[in-house]
């Protein structure tokens, strides 16, 4: 690796597939703009843009190089000005292996590399390389030095004594089950349909009407639950792609997760990087006692498409979590189930603030449209019962140097964090709740892309509140 190397040439296809991509939408306008008088001009204009695209994607891809030197990963690439970037090991943070569908046709990955401060983008990415050799660069970047070279049979043995785990193809097949999808792939399947629209003749919208409505309501029940059933199985068809094969594995201090079956991605995540750990029980879910583990990760990039939020096991058990903790992350064992809660004049603000919006939506409709009165009434009970649940859930536990936290917007979610994790701690109390000795409480730590992750629990009594911030001043 101390030689100057180049990427694969199929970083080159790479290169210009993306270039298309960003030329793609000007094209468009231009064919538009010149279909009739001009188009002539457009077919040339196409065609020194495809040829400029396909010389700048070759001289790119040559002027690309990279080599390790001197504990240092260096990179120097630019056409007609030379760029130099000089990354050192001791501020890799992680380095994330991916194949796409094109990667996986020419047995290639693409390596990209963080570090603490990489921002809005990965400090490091290079496009396309043989797996094996961004496996050696992943190995080598990732230790200082390399003391000895263990033979092929101790390599296997340390491989079998590392813990893992993998979900099974049932556990993933629930997940996608009870994902919540359907809803984001209804709003995106409108949206594309809505623009898909401009292109349909005008006539087509009433005929389909009135095919519509000459159906019975049987065949109109039938066809919107079809539609339903369709997206569903595009949500589980969805969750078992992204998730398929997933298996963390714990190296030393490191926490290794492999993940995907058109797109493989393989993250190594430092374990000091954690800041604190996730359990997350989504209505669907909780009432068959599962739940997904996440963890919050400090720094990393703003890739697109990125979670915010690192998924170290989509579905579980409730009763599984200790054991996953005790296996890959046991400082963050808590006693969760064990929690102080809120005090019982909590409960009204609760509920009054889950429901205020919908009674004054009941008011106004009892003026205006009272025979539609009916439909804000079911929301507002069931606002009603989520409020009752999130007070229900609240609370938090201190143990010496553990914080564990629960809440609910939507979902039931219990962070288990330490004092050294969090940045900031927030006391907030208005007049109402003085008048009730309760307070508001929000804690900050520093997530992923640098920015902060707060959490909040509204309405604790004071006492709790107070010792809570005692907690957090005190320093050895």
């Amino acid at each position: 690796m101390s030689e100057k190397q180049r990427l694969h040439p199929a970083a080159i296809f790479f290169t210009l597939i993306k270039t298309f991509k960003e030329l793609i939408f000007s094209i468009g306008i231009g064919f538009f703009a010149l279909k009739d008088a001009g188009l002539i001009y457009f077919v040339i204009g196409t065609c020194v843009l495809i040829i400029g695209a396909i010389v700048f994607s070759t001289l790119s891809w040559y002027r690309y190089t990279y080599r390790i030197e001197e504990e240092e990963l260096r990179i120097e690439y630019g056409i007609f000005v030379r760029k130099k970037r000089y990354i050192s090991k001791n501020r890799i943070q992680s380095i994330d292996l991916t194949q796409s569908v094109a990667h996986r046709i020419f047995k290639l990955v693409q390596v990209k590399i963080e570090t603490a401060g990489s921002g809005i983008g990965t400090e490091a990415s290079l496009k396309a390389v043989k797996l094996q050799i961004g496996e050696s660069l992943r190995e080598e970047l990732k230790t200082l030095q390399k003391t000895n070279i263990e033979t092929d049979e101790s390599i296997d043995e340390t491989v079998q004594d590392k813990p893992s785990q993998k979900i099974t193809a049932k556990r993933l097949f629930f997940a996608g089950t009870t994902s919540g999808s359907i809803g984001i792939i209804f709003v995106i399947m409108s949206v594309l349909f809505s623009e898909l629209g401009q292109f349909i003749p005008e006539g087509y919208y009433e005929n389909t009407f009135h095919t519509i409505i000459s159906f019975s309501i049987i065949i109109i029940v039938v066809l919107v639950l079809a539609s339903l059933l369709l997206l569903w199985f595009l949500g589980i068809a969805g969750t078992m792609i992204k998730y398929g094969n997933f298996t963390i594995t714990k190296n030393e201090d490191e926490l290794f997760i492999a993940r995907g079956l058109l797109e493989k991605k393989q993250t190594t995540i430092p374990i000091r990087r954690i800041q604190a750990v996730g359990i997350d029980e989504s209505l669907l879910r909780q009432p068959f006692g599962y739940v997904t583990v996440y963890a919050e990760i400090a720094g990393g990039s703003m890739e697109k498409g990125e979670d915010f939020s690192t998924i170290l096991f989509p579905i579980m058990k409730r009763t599984e979590v200790d054991d996953f903790l005790e296996k890959f992350l046991p400082e963050y064992i808590s006693e969760r189930n064990n929690l102080n809660g809120l005090p019982a004049q909590a409960k009204t603000f609760y509920i009054i603030r889950s429901t205020i919006v919908l009674i004054l939506a009941i008011i106004a409709m009892l003026f205006f449209i009272p025979q539609f009165i009916w439909a804000p009434t079911i929301l507002l009970i069931l606002c009603m019962f989520m409020g009752l649940l999130r007070y229900k859930d609240a609370g938090f536990r201190i143990n010496e140097e553990q914080l564990t936290l629960r809440y609910r917007v939507l979902n039931r979610k219990t962070v288990i964090l330490f004092h050294k994790r969090i940045q900031s701690f927030e006391r907030k109390q208005y007049l109402l709740q003085q008048k009730a000795s309760i307070a508001t409480m929000k804690t900050s730590i520093v997530s992923k892309y640098g920015a902060g992750k707060h959490y909040k629990i509204k309405d604790l009594a004071v006492g709790d509140v107070m010792e809570l911030a005692d907690w957090y001043s005190y320093r050895d």
